[in-house]
């Protein structure tokens, strides 16, 4: 039976490398906003010889994933692996000077729309499935107010679900990925030389031996 990926923020970065590393062994769900980056990701997964639906969709859009969840029930019946890597980068800034729209926008992407996500894809997953978070931590670091504090919710809310699935399924497991040459890495530290950051591919390729 096919195994069903479904990969949320799926179009660069840790996403696009998750992707592109499952395909040869799973269909991959792969959502994101931006159309030509999916096509790209669709492009490259071929190269390998796997297959890929694409969702250009806004994850924020409640409707979108039940559409999208119900979409997946309706052709396959489950979901055997869920990855998060879905992420609002706000720019940084001092928490006293936070722009409002760049803070409510971390709050729909990074913890609204990841709650959402829980309770729509939990039954997909069953007992058996696994669901997979990325943790960055940040909360309470300097000028990464926004985006530390609503990552940290991210996380919370995953630990939760992680523990009260302990003996119930689906498996949550919580990853915290090394440095990597990632666009978003480069907003934060743009200083920083990438040459000694992780390529996102060799990244990928380590977290998910880590999944067994």
């Amino acid at each position: 039976m096919t195994q069903i990926a479904l990969i949320t923020g799926a179009s660069r970065g840790l996403g696009f490398a998750l992707a592109t590393a499952l395909c040869p062994t799973h269909h991959i769900v792969a959502v994101a906003r931006t159309s030509g980056a999916l096509e790209d990701l669709d492009d490259a997964i071929q190269a390998k010889g796997g297959s890929a639906t694409l969702a250009p969709m806004d994850i924020t859009e409640a409707g979108a994933m039940a559409t999208l969840c119900r979409g997946i029930y309706d052709r396959w019946g489950k979901l055997d692996l869920w990855l998060h890597p879905a992420v609002h980068a706000a720019p940084l800034a001092p928490t006293a000077l936070m722009d409002e729209k760049d803070w409510g926008k971390s709050v729909d992407i990074n913890a609204h729309a990841t709650q959402r996500l829980i309770t729509y894809v939990a039954p997909l997953l069953g007992a058996d499935g696994r669901a997979v978070f990325f943790d960055d931590p940040r909360a309470g670091e300097k000028f990464f107010g926004a985006y530390g504090a609503t990552k940290a919710t991210q996380i919370a809310l995953a630990r939760s679900w992680q523990a009260e699935t302990t003996n119930t399924g689906p498996h949550v497991s919580i990853l915290t990925p090394a440095p990597m040459r990632t666009a978003t890495r480069g907003r934060f530290f743009p200083g920083e030389d990438r040459e000694a950051l992780a390529a996102p591919a060799d990244e990928a390729d380590r977290l998910l031996a880590t999944l067994g």
